[in-house]
């Protein structure tokens, strides 16, 4: 029976007593209920209006329920679109955001709260993570109000407000403390039972003070059980409400165990055995050493989110009527102007309006050397201006930004799972059921020589066998490999891509503007001989300038270089297709720009002398555009794309750890195998249309291949989603985060080395993990059922597998300390 229905003098809702004359009551499924308060009287009206009354049969059995909290004051402000873009991650109709939630205590709280708010009208997602005490919340703002959906959380019992780093760093302050306060309480309960321990064993266990000292024992043991221990048992009895064996189940069940064997030697006054509730407080003080640390070291491994947090400036130089005010970043809205003064960093995403200097963006890629800015260039928030004053106008507000962004991804890695970390959590609840019959078998070997012996040798089992090794030994190594690449600028977006990349046996690589630079540059122009060379640049660029392609920019900027007075020809029907080129209509005369393919599919003949010419050409790597003006093909232009700097040596490493490669190109055929000749040869695939790369993709994982595609994360979207692995080269905020798996924030191919490096190295460490955590159990777990390992040995060694998992794991935090940044 829940405690519910079982305190007939307590308020129904929370439990506690009901003051004298206090008259609180209602009538719900046809039975009086009488609170203590007209708080827990509307909650628990609240709850069973909305149909969810089964609540009460799923908080645990003897916990109490606190008072509902009050509500946070002013909530309408939260419903003002500006205050809401500190928090929210989407804008628009539907909106992302998370709240900080207070009373949240168990899993029914967790299961209360989601069924309540998907009652609301408009909301789509309501996710609670019990551990971080947030809520995920998706929801029509068109629908309802944030206020609204707060009000309804308050009516069930929970006070909730937008989640902010810096609230979230006071709660896990608090709970800190409050494990400090509990080992401090067990530390004194401890230091005082070794002296009554030591008296017992110094003779006063056979004499008239044995009763006495057994008492004083039993005193200082039960309230440090009580509350020392109480987050065991929280544990232990919250996993088994839902069939979960966890990992606190074998620690209640010795420590209940050894107490209660103590507390009836006490009770009845039992002259032969003896008590051991030195070795209770013993074990509760060292196992809370030993999760403290862990936590402390855990917390040390992870620190790469919190630096990132740190890089984002609290406060803004913003120019209002030619004068300097100085605001909250938070307060910065879109389209203002900041100034950045040198020596400060960027608050915000912005274009550099007036001003030079040179900005350190090594956050953001990892490159150490500035980046000089002058008017028209892109800054990013948290990057440091080195030496001149910029005046920027804002285009991304606090949540937009990289920064912000950046910090997501990596939060999201973190808290992500590889298929390695499901099988490990798969395997603890059968490593818990598999050392409590280990224990129970122990005891029963021992029970026939000595009770005593048999119940501190299964003590033992059930304290030295450690899951918690195990349990940390994925989650660990990939959160702190993703605050790693995160710092290098390469950003993981799962763990499972970590695991994926590390088996990677064939590379996909995309031409332009990955393995090559992608700034084209008109190297050769040929034309026919019955033409005037300059009108047919001026014409071609008067086209080329409603084009974002690569090709149309080296032309463009042909023209440019020659003075040709391109923006005064009047072009008409311009249309472009995809992979093939570009047509319009220039002072009546129809003009064709693109392939071979392109200008035969408009019935265009071809120039045999600028074809042969044209294929000379391509055999040197250039990619070739052809020219027809009124149905005649009268020039081919000539780009060449220079390689990046370090492609041969990526190429080289893959090739050297017999990786397969193929090149990627919708260009020609010819200046496809130039580059891979320079590159010393791979596979290549050439003159394929967008729509079409991932088709190829596809093909390589038939033929058993674990593909990762390297592109631009724009153009080549189908094929980086359809590969095994994503990776998109970019600056910042350039990239496609949605279709990469992984996003590189510097256009440097050495960055995917390092991906791979960081991937093989973090599979490495897991499986480092898993084999010592092994290990230990297989070594200890044997001893400790031979009744060579005492309870408090156990106890100590216990947390130690735990922090040698995490310092293995923080290990990889030194893999590119030889790399150049």
């Amino acid at each position: 029976m829940n405690q519910h229905s079982a305190h007939s003098t307590g308020c129904f809702h929370c439990g506690l007593p009901i003051t004298a004359g206090i008259s609180f009551h209602a009538k719900l499924d046809g039975t009086d209920r009488n609170f203590c308060c007209l708080g827990c009287q509307s909650v628990c009206a609240a709850i069973f209006d909305a149909g969810l009354q089964s609540y009460y049969q799923r908080t645990p059995e003897g916990v109490l329920l606190a008072p509902p909290p009050e509500p946070p004051k002013d909530i309408e402000i939260y419903d003002f679109d500006e205050v809401q873009q500190e928090f929210i991650i989407t804008s628009g109709e539907l909106r992302d955001i998370h709240l900080l939630v207070e009373g949240i205590h168990c899993a029914a709280c967790v299961w209360l709260i989601e069924r309540g708010l998907k009652r609301e009208p408009g909301v789509q997602l309501a996710n609670v993570n019990l551990a971080a005490k947030r809520i995920h919340l998706r929801w029509n703002n068109n629908q309802t109000k944030l206020s609204t959906l707060i009000r309804a959380l308050a009516r069930i019992g929970y006070s909730a407000v937008p989640y902010d780093p810096e609230n979230a760093e006071g709660v896990i302050k608090k709970a800190n403390r409050g494990m400090l306060f509990r080992l401090f309480f067990a530390g004194f309960a401890m230091m005082n039972l070794i002296w009554i321990s030591i008296a017992l064993y110094s003779g006063a266990n056979k004499g008239e003070f044995r009763e006495f000292f057994h008492w004083m024992g039993f005193a200082l043991a039960t309230p440090t059980l009580l509350y020392a221990g109480y987050p065991f048992y929280r544990g232990a009895i919250g996993g088994l409400r839902v069939w979960r064996l966890t990992m606190d189940l074998p620690i209640a069940i010795g420590l209940s165990v050894t107490y209660a064997y103590s507390t009836y030697i006490t009770v009845t006054a039992n002259t032969i055995g003896e008590v051991y509730f030195d070795t209770v407080t013993n074990l509760i003080f060292v196992i809370l050493i030993g999760r403290y640390l862990e936590g402390m070291f855990r917390h040390q491994a992870l620190s790469a989110t919190k630096r990132l947090l740190e890089l984002q400036p609290r406060v803004a130089t913003v120019i209002q009527d030619g004068k300097e005010q100085i605001t909250l970043t938070r307060g910065v809205k879109l389209g203002d102007h900041v100034l950045i003064k040198p020596g400060y960093k960027v608050p915000v995403d912005g274009i550099v309006l007036e001003g030079k200097s040179a900005i350190d963006e090594s956050m953001l890629s990892g490159e150490s050397v500035p980046v000089s800015k002058s008017a028209g260039a892109k800054v990013f928030a948290g990057t440091v201006n080195a030496n001149g004053a910029l005046l920027v106008k804002v285009n991304s507000t606090l949540q937009n930004t990289t920064l912000s962004k950046i910090i997501r991804l990596v939060e999201e890695a973190q808290s992500s799972k590889a298929p390695i970390q499901r099988l490990a959590d798969t395997i603890v609840p059968w490593f818990v059921l598999v050392t409590i019959i280990c224990a129970t078998l122990t005891y029963f070997i021992w029970n026939t020589e000595n009770f005593e012996i048999a119940l501190m040798a299964a003590t033992s089992v059930l304290i030295i066998t450690c899951p918690c090794a195990l349990g940390m030994a994925t989650p660990m190594s990939i959160a702190v490999a993703s605050g790693l690449g995160a710092k290098h600028g390469i950003l993981v977006k799962n763990g499972l891509v970590l695991e994926t990349l590390s088996k990677a046996t064939h590379f996909v690589f995309d031409k332009t503007g990955t393995l090559t630079e992608g700034k084209m540059s008109v190297a050769h122009r040929l034309t026919a001989s019955n033409v005037v060379e300059e009108d047919i640049l001026r014409s071609a660029a008067a086209v080329e300038r409603y084009s974002e392609h690569g090709a149309a920019k080296a032309i463009i900027a042909e023209s440019e270089a020659h003075q040709l007075n391109y923006r005064d020809v009047i072009v008409n029907a311009f249309s472009a297709t995809a992979g093939l080129g570009v047509q319009a209509d220039v002072n009546g005369e129809t003009v064709l720009l693109g392939s071979t393919e392109w200008l035969i599919r408009n019935g265009i003949a071809l120039n045999t002398g600028l074809q042969a010419q044209a294929q000379e050409l391509e055999a040197q790597a250039m990619s070739c555009v052809f020219c027809a003006l009124g149905g005649v093909h009268v020039a081919v232009f000539a780009l060449a794309d220079k390689l990046r700097d370090d492609a041969q040596q990526l190429v080289s490493e893959l090739r050297s750890a017999g990786i397969g490669m193929t090149l990627l190109s919708g260009d020609r055929k010819a200046v496809a195998d130039a580059i891979a000749r320079q590159l010393g040869g791979m596979e290549v695939i050439a003159e394929v249309l967008p729509q079409d790369k991932d088709r190829v993709i596809q093909r390589l994982q038939q033929e058993g291949k674990v593909v990762a595609m390297v592109g631009d994360g724009i153009n080549d979207a189908p094929a980086l989603i359809r590969a095994d692995v994503g990776i998109a080269l970019g600056s910042g905020t350039d990239v496609s985060v949605e279709s990469a798996d992984i996003v590189l924030m510097h256009n440097g191919l050495d960055k995917v080395r390092l991906a791979t490096m960081l991937s093989r190295r973090t599979l490495l460490t897991i499986k480092q993990n898993i084999g010592l955590s092994f290990l230990y159990n297989a070594i200890m777990v044997p001893l400790a059922m031979m009744a060579k390992v005492n309870p408090l040995i156990a106890a100590i060694t216990m947390p130690i597998s735990s922090l040698v998992v995490i310092g293995n794991a923080a290990r990889i935090r030194n893999l590119f300390k030889n790399e150049k940044s």
